[in-house]
């Protein structure tokens, strides 16, 4: 199994000596370097890569910035490469597969490595589950998220939905509105809230976030993407087939096609 990386680092020696020592690890090929956060939005659509070695303090855009401006669909295995260790914290609170320290350890760099390829067969079976669920959808003439609840036989919800959903950061509660939510995606084990420009994260499973929404309000619009329907201004088709959301905020969000018909009738 070889595994596509990029390389994003502000300093060119850093970018070289990390490319030059990959080359010596089996099953990793370097396809792309970046030397800022602006270029590696750019080249991670492009070059799909399967892994990015992204450095954390950059001029501009640092690579928080880059994580969080990424839709989860779109977003590869992330090891931060760093000088500094206080922010493992933040690295892991976004599900970072690993966290290298500069100067970078050979032993540590390639314990990352094998730590992403073990990742990366994990999410290969996810997909193989994903594409069963898609075939389920066909014959039963369901969506996935149908699918999903039909085989889970989760039981009817209550028709009761709280007003505010409780996030909780370190020994902080923020109480957010519900109704303030403009669109949610999932990154692992985490699920993102995006209300008002602001990203809260919290740990809880799609499923069970989910079960907190009023389906008139929000709705899946992909298998990591739950929307809130009055914050969409239109729905764009793509030249590739594929369907855009644009938000109130700006915001442009993929959506499966066969997510399409379902949220355009509450659009009308």
């Amino acid at each position: 199994m070889t595994l596509k990386a990029l390389i994003v680092d502000d300093e060119s020696l850093g970018r070289r000596g990390l490319k030059l020592r990959l080359a010596d690890i089996e099953g990793i090929d370097v396809v792309g370097e970046c030397s800022n956060g602006n270029e590696a939005l750019a080249a991670i659509p492009e070059l799909n890569p399967d892994l990015v070695f992204l450095d954390i303090q950059m001029p501009g855009m640092d690579g928080f910035d880059v994580v969080r401006s990424l839709q989860a669909d779109d977003l590869p295995m992330i090891i931060f490469c760093t000088a500094f260790d206080h922010y493992a914290v933040d690295a892991f609170k976004i599900h970072a597969v690993d966290y290298l320290l500069k100067p970078i350890d050979d032993a540590r760099l390639r314990e990352a490595v094998q730590r992403a390829q073990e990742v990366h067969s994990h999410k290969s079976a996810v997909s193989d589950k994903a594409q069963l669920l898609d075939a389920i959808g066909r014959i039963t003439k369901k969506d996935a998220g149908e699918v999903q609840e039909w085989l889970s036989d989760a039981g009817e919800k209550s028709g009761q939905y709280p007003e505010k959903i409780a996030v909780k950061d370190g020994g902080n509660i923020t109480l957010v509105p519900i109704a303030d939510i403009d669109w949610v995606d999932a990154a692992g084990d985490y699920m993102c809230l995006h209300v008002n420009g602001v990203i809260h994260v919290m740990r809880i499973t799609m499923k069970a976030l989910d079960a907190q929404l009023n389906p008139a309000l929000f709705q899946r619009v992909h298998r990591s993407t739950i929307v809130n329907i009055k914050r969409i201004e239109k729905i764009s088709s793509h030249i590739n087939g594929e369907y855009h959301l644009i938000l109130l905020s700006g915001d442009k969000l993929k959506m499966s096609r066969s997510y399409k018909e379902k949220v355009s009738t509450f659009l009308q």
